[in-house]
């Protein structure tokens, strides 16, 4: 049977339009591929953007900058006058923002290794009154140009800071040094007590986070980030996004990282950051608080603190001899930390050797 001239025609122009229906088909796949890639990298980006870009075993993953330094904040500051006020409980401002000198940042530095000893011992056959809590949660480590970091978050406000401070420089101090430390007081409502500011403080303003601080060490890395709030009213922590803004406006990829890891601590109750501070992470190890409740020489009672009406000459004075319960407690705060930086470098600084430390390893 011969086709006619229109039949030929219609198997022309249905073949035709199979031909593009198939090429319809073909380009609509390789669409939904170019679109399933899009997303999938997309969410690579920003899982890029939350994770910290080091990881546990210390290699740096691409775009990040392992030559970034840690931040070095100014000695002094000009836009922090003093404040005239009386000398008193709730109202001291000291010599605020002065340096340590030789002799004090030597107590820090130069704490010799058997006040540490003597305090675990002592947290170990339960002779320390007051109270410690030799326990950490386990996370991922920041490794910053080969080593484990150390973070910080706090307040200046703060009550707990404040005490923390002084047995976070003893831990620290057991793995490099301070070049300086500078006196400072927790807000006039919770306390004024005397501590210890990493960095100059603006105690008068409110938004600008105190980043950076005058350590090293060729064990660890310290990241230290202070909230800044007025010291002449109560406990006041700048809202996450704020902190988050003034960290990133800092530009410093170790800061974004520290504060990215924080972030993402966040997911899990135990090591969610929940508006408490001090928030720290040690290593291998996040504390949420301070380690020890350390206000005086036994618990304190109907809310007065011994620490409360002490100067920085004194409590440096029981540093660098102690003999009381505070200040031993303040040794066997440092023995908790220490151990979980020693757990986290595998013991390879000689603080580590000491039999308390490595005692307190096997509970921290």
């Amino acid at each position: 049977m011969v086709e006619s001239k229109e039949e030929k025609e219609e198997e022309k122009l249905e073949k035709e339009i199979k031909k593009e229906e198939k090429q319809e088909r073909k380009y609509g796949i390789l669409l939904y591929v170019v679109l399933a890639v899009s997303i999938v990298a997309i969410i690579m980006s920003a899982v890029a953007i939350l994770m910290p870009r080091s990881t546990t075993t210390g290699k740096a993953l691409s775009g990040f900058n392992i030559n970034s330094n840690l931040i070095t904040p100014p000695t002094s500051l000009a836009d922090a006058p003093v404040i005239t006020q009386n000398e008193s409980f709730g109202h001291r401002l000291t010599n605020i923002n002065e340096p340590f000198n030789s002799t004090e940042l030597a107590v820090i530095n130069n704490a010799p290794d058997s006040y540490f000893e003597q305090a675990g011992e002592m947290l170990l056959n339960g002779s320390i009154k007051n109270e410690v809590f030799p326990r950490g949660n386990r996370v991922p480590m920041l490794v910053v140009n080969g080593k484990p970091s150390v973070i910080y978050l706090g307040s200046i406000t703060c009550l707990f800071c404040g005490e923390n401070k002084w047995a976070m420089a003893l831990a620290l101090s057991r793995f490099g040094n301070f070049s300086e430390l500078f006196k400072g007081y927790t807000s006039f409502n919770d306390y004024d007590l005397p501590t210890i500011y990493f960095a100059p403080a603006r105690y008068n303003s409110s938004g600008t986070d105190s980043l950076g601080n005058f350590y090293r060490s060729k064990y660890i890395n310290f990241i230290s980030i202070d909230d800044e709030n007025p010291i002449t009213g109560g406990f006041a922590l700048n809202p996450i996004p704020v902190i988050a803004e003034n960290i990133n406006a800092s530009g410093n990829l170790a800061y974004k990282d520290a504060f990215a890891l924080i972030n993402e601590l966040g997911s899990n109750q135990s090591t969610a950051f929940q508006g408490g501070t001090p928030y720290t992470i040690w290593g291998a190890y996040q504390v949420g608080g301070a380690d020890a409740v350390d206000l005086g020489n036994s618990m304190p009672k109907n809310q007065t603190f011994p620490l409360t009406y002490m100067t920085h000459a004194q409590v440096l004075s029981q540093l660098a001899h102690p003999d009381d319960q505070f200040a031993y407690t303040e040794y066997a705060a440092a023995d908790v930390y220490v151990a979980m930086v020693c757990s986290s470098i595998n013991n390879t600084a000689p603080v580590c050797s000491l039999p308390a430390i490595k005692a307190l390893e096997t509970i921290i």
